[in-house]
Parts: C-alpha cells; structure tokens; sequence
C-alpha cells in the first residue's frame, strides 16, 4: 500500500513552497466553496480546499499534485483551523498525494476481484515500463501505487490515472492506454473491453437492451 507519511520538512522544500497562495481563480473558487458552510463551519471546506491545492501545485508542476507541508499549513491558515485538522485529513484519505507524484499518477487496484481477474499482470506490466511503487519515474511520467477497491469491480481488473479510471485492462490494453497518455493524446476512459458498454455481462446486456444505444421508456409495459 501507499506511504502516507509526509515529504521531509526540509529547508528546499521550504523555498519552493512556503510562499503559496491560491491563484486569483483558486482563491475565488475556494470562497465560493467556503460560502457553502454556515459560518463557524468553514472547516467543513477542508477536503475541496486540498483537492484545490494539490491540483494548483500539479499545473505548477506539470504532475497530477500533491501537498507539501507549508500547503497543507497555507490551506489551515485559510480555513482559521488547526494543522493539525487539516493533516488529518490529508494522510486519511488516498485522493491526497502527501508525495511528488509524476504526470501521470497510475493506481492499480490490488483487491480480490481485481486481482483474481488479472491485476499482478497488469501490475507486471507497469513495472516493465519502469515504474516502481511510491516513485517517479526517470522520465517523470509516472508514480505506481498500489490501492484498494475502486469500486469498479465488475470490470476488473482497473487502474485510476489522474482523474480517469480504465477498466476491463490487460496488460496490451494498459501498455495502449499508457502510450496514449505518454504521446500527450486523450484515452477513452471507461471499459478497455471491445464492443462494451458500461458495466453490463460481457457477452452484452440480458435485460433493459434497449438502452444500450438511448433513454428508452419501459413504462408502458409495466
């Protein structure tokens, strides 16, 4: 599983964040965030506020994000609450990268149904292209994490990239998906399985088939 312990506190790490503030947009974004708490609740805006930060750090970076220290303490300041709070928050959940993390954030899901349909093989296969757990790679694509259920397990097996989930993988259909991203193109998220819709069987959907292809309306034969 991940390492949820924080980049060290260092002096570098200081320098490159201590000054961070939220852009003109961000910071618009977060009061429009905040305004949604009655007032004494503004800690109840403490998980967009970190999604927020981590995404600026990430365009900053050209990375997926994550938050280092003097972020964490920045988004605290403009919440008027403890660090301590908002560190709890960010180590608890794995949306949070408390890493560097690389362009591209692979997380392959390593539960029973997806491991059981094939995720060491898909885990293989990203190792084969370099990628090792909690690192980035030399060319500063990549992070591989290994995760648990990402509740799409009647498509397993299925890796999360960045905001993306793709399902249905095989180590072919992965390393297509990878090349995709690495070429700067646009992957279709979703089932990798040809011919696929959703989630329905396989071999296609046994019921309700007529809204495969539109929003049909059964009540007439009710």
């Amino acid at each position: 599983m991940a390492d949820r312990s924080l980049a060290p506190d260092t002096p570098e790490l200081r320098e490159r964040w201590g000054g961070f503030a939220f852009t003109e947009a961000n910071k618009a974004h977060a009061d429009k965030v905040i305004a949604r708490y009655p007032d004494g609740r503004q800690k109840s805006a403490v998980m967009p506020l970190l999604d927020l930060a981590q995404r600026q750090v990430g365009a900053e970076t050209d990375t997926q994000g994550w938050l280092p220290l003097p972020v964490i303490e920045y988004v605290a300041a403009y919440l008027d609450v403890p660090v301590i709070r908002v560190l709890e928050v960010a180590t608890f959940y794995f949306m949070y990268n408390l890493r560097p993390v690389g362009k591209y954030h692979v997380q392959v899901c390593g539960t029973t149904p997806c491991m059981l349909r094939g995720s060491d093989a898909i885990m293989e296969a990203c190792k084969a292209r370099g990628m090792k757990k909690g690192a980035v790679s030399e060319d500063g694509l990549w992070t591989l994490t290994e995760v648990e259920c990402m509740g799409s397990c009647a498509t397993a097996p299925m890796v999360q990239i960045n905001d993306g989930n793709y399902e249905d993988l095989t180590p072919e259909r992965l390393d297509a998906v990878l090349d995709a991203l690495a070429a700067g193109k646009d992957p279709k998220e979703g089932t990798q399985e040809p011919g696929r819709h959703t989630s329905e069987p396989s071999g296609g959907p046994t019921t309700l088939k007529e809204m495969v292809s539109e929003n049909h309306d059964y009540r007439s034969q009710w």
